[in-house]
């Protein structure tokens, strides 16, 4: 009867962990009990703060270059801002190409050398070099029905690829609230399109390098 009462007592009595501790602050017979609980799994850890690889990192301002007499858009950067892959909205009006066109084109561009000029803040960027796709929405070279022979416009009327080549100035502005590096870039490009080399190739006695290549102007600002 007797280990049947102490067995009972001993399961009775609560774990020494979850005891509740006393102590009793300097001068005062109150008593402050507190229980110490053990730390909840995921919840005391903070999470881990990643930054957003694919928020856009620069905004851009282009004229020209094929792609619209005004374009605008944005693009990330990687490898230590000596890649961007950038993307543009463009604009023709209709008095300039018969029909009012809007163009939407993707670029990708790679600046293997960047050279700081003294402490002025201003950074030039040689050479790049990248390629890029374009899609026209809008009716080209409507003309009449039976006008051309079914295979006459062997290429896409809204498609173009090519190849990019350019350099750029770069200034140095203050940095953002967030402490990232800001930056007013001016740059030009020259380019062509799959279109252009074709004719270029089958035509050389007529035409030169002058005649297929298009020139953009533009501001890039990286924030």
């Amino acid at each position: 009867m007797v280990p049947t009462l102490l067995l009972a007592a001993l399961l009775a009595t609560p774990a020494a962990a979850a005891t509740p501790a006393t102590s009793s602050p300097t001068g005062s017979d109150s008593a402050a009990v507190s229980v110490a609980a053990p730390p909840v799994l995921g919840l005391l850890r903070p999470a881990p703060q990643r930054a957003a690889v694919y928020r856009p990192r620069h905004l851009l301002l282009q004229t020209g270059g094929g792609v619209g007499m005004l374009s605008v858009g944005g693009g990330l950067s990687f490898a230590h801002r000596h890649l961007d892959f950038d993307g543009l909205l463009g604009y023709v009006p209709a008095r300039h190409a018969g029909t009012a066109l809007t163009i939407a084109s993707l670029k990708l561009k790679y600046a293997p050398w960047e050279l700081p000029l003294g402490g002025s803040g201003l950074a030039l960027t040689p050479l790049a070099v990248g390629v890029y796709g374009s899609y026209t929405f809008g009716v080209r070279n409507v003309g009449e029905d039976g006008q051309y022979p079914d295979d006459y416009y062997w290429w896409s009327r809204t498609m173009r690829v090519g190849p990019v080549l350019g350099s750029s100035l770069s200034y140095a502005l203050p940095d953002a609230a967030s402490g990232r590096a800001r930056r007013l870039t001016a740059y030009y490009e020259l380019a062509t399109n799959d279109l252009y080399a074709i004719s270029y190739y089958q035509n050389r006695r007529a035409l030169s390098l002058r005649d297929i290549a298009t020139l953009a102007l533009g501001l890039k600002l990286e924030f």
